[in-house]
């Protein structure tokens, strides 16, 4: 009997071992002197071109908050980034959340995805928690904001999902960060 529960942990703990890929996600920052929050003729704030989406510029797109059905669009994820140690959302970053904000007060069946992101610095116990409090705190300027607990998830990668590779500031900086997920 041993055995066979012995082969069962080993079969369970393979299955979830093996998962899903992981994806790159490549982030930049913005530049000094470039809004945040809002969209240039190349593509929206994050550098994703929108003018290739199938959905990017319809009238679906625009009747959802710029999101498309299958999570396109030029408003399907933004980035706010936080500073060493922190969970306080950075003023050059509340019209990211404002936007958002009224996109889900104004299409109350979109839903969002908040992804907490740490730099590698510090165990990864003390990341995932910090992760899910820089979450959090978006979570929470959301509801203030007026939109609805039920559209809004969060999860903490901690560093696990790193933006940029390197063990300098400029890569932490880009790594530190919550990512505004519109799902489909």
């Amino acid at each position: 009997m041993k055995r066979i529960a012995t082969i069962a942990l080993l079969l369970a703990g393979a299955a979830l071992l093996a998962g899903c890929p992981k994806k790159p996600t490549i982030v930049e920052p913005p530049t000094a002197g470039s809004q945040v929050g809002g969209s240039s003729t190349s593509g929206s704030a994050n550098g994703a071109s929108t003018n290739g989406s199938p959905l990017g510029g319809d009238a679906d797109a625009s009747s959802r908050g710029g999101v498309g059905a299958d999570g396109s669009g030029p408003n399907s994820r933004k980035i706010i980034y936080f500073d060493f140690d922190k969970s306080e959302i950075k003023p050059e970053f509340a019209s990211i959340v404002t936007s958002a904000a009224q996109n889900l007060t104004s299409h109350p069946t979109l839903k969002l995805k908040l992804e907490g992101n740490t730099d590698e610095r510090g165990t990864r116990e003390y990341n995932i928690g910090l992760g899910e409090r820089r979450a959090q705190a978006v979570r929470r300027a959301l509801l203030l904001q007026g939109a609805a607990e039920t559209q809004i998830s969060t999860v903490s990668f901690g560093a696990e999902r790193p933006a940029a590779e390197g063990d300098d500031e400029a890569a932490w900086a880009q790594n530190r960060r919550v990512e505004l997920v519109y799902l489909p």
